[in-house]
């Protein structure tokens, strides 16, 4: 009877499989709930600003309130994808509307960083920390 090489390698490549699992598990980034207010730092060219969101997460779904004494207020929707976050708003700033998107990355549970677009008018970076 002729002996086939996968009876012999059956436990090894179990062993490597498991260990391969275990390291994706290891490295994959676990999620974070991003539910309460926050207090952003936003550098722009045309300068600086401090605005205060407040987060309700879902799940992967993000809800909230964006409050800035410079653009004024806006609920916004967004998402949390294990350690993405992208939200987005409609910010009326001198009776023009404006669609306003942050995308960005958790560090933590108090912290996030990213960039900002101002509907392709501008653009800047942000970090965030919980309040």
């Amino acid at each position: 009877m002729k002996k086939t090489g996968i009876r012999r390698s059956g436990p090894a490549a179990a062993i490597v499989m498991a260990s391969l699992a275990a390291l994706a598990f290891a490295q994959a980034p676990a999620g974070v709930d991003v539910t309460g207010t926050w207090v952003f730092e936003v550098q722009t060219q045309a300068g600086s600003g401090a605005p205060q969101v407040t987060f309700k997460q879902d799940g992967e779904a993000l809800t909230g309130h964006y409050s800035s004494s410079l653009l004024g207020e806006a609920d916004l929707k967004g998402t949390v994808k294990g350690r993405a976050i992208t939200f987005t708003m409609t910010l009326t700033v001198q009776g023009t509307s404006l669609d306003v998107t942050y995308t960005g990355t958790i560090e933590d549970s108090n912290s996030m960083k990213g960039t900002v677009d101002f509907a392709g008018m501008g653009e800047g970076t942000f970090t965030g920390k919980r309040k």
